[in-house]
């Protein structure tokens, strides 16, 4: 049930271009940090190159293209190993969709408290402690 924000700068034009990136976001989420697309929420939002600076000189300059991706996801439900992965994956794929990018590209996982953390009015620990109790339920 991750939250995920996609704000990205590039010259490359597409009208398929949020789509492609959101799908792809998607399906890296649930191939690595093995979340559920059904109930993954995508935001992604373009800037202009010329309005992104690092280094001190546009994107539009350099000719190359940047994102900042913000991956929320509950607390402990992935490895550091998972979250590399995801970081290199991500980076990738990424790259064939806006074209050359500036090292100076960001991706956060931010892990929260499954307390403080859900979805359609419940947490993420009521969630948790449901399943466990429909669990034991059909058990006995």
């Amino acid at each position: 049930m991750p939250l995920i924000t996609v704000t990205y700068a590039t010259s490359r034009r597409s009208p398929t271009l949020k789509a492609d990136i959101a799908n792809a976001v998607s399906e890296l989420t649930a191939k690595i940090l093995h979340k559920d697309p059904d109930v993954t929420a995508v935001i992604v939002k373009a800037v202009d190159a010329a309005d992104w600076f690092a280094g001190g000189r546009s994107l539009a300059e350099q000719k190359l293209a940047s994102y900042w991706i913000d991956t929320h996801v509950s607390e402990g439900t992935n490895t550091k190993d998972e979250k590399a992965a995801y970081l290199a994956a991500m980076f990738t794929r990424m790259s064939d969709l806006l074209g050359p990018l500036h090292h100076e590209t960001y991706l956060h996982v931010d892990e929260v408290k499954g307390d403080a953390y859900g979805f359609g009015g419940l947490s993420q620990e009521r969630r948790y402690i449901a399943g466990k109790l429909e669990v034991a339920a059909k058990a006995a």
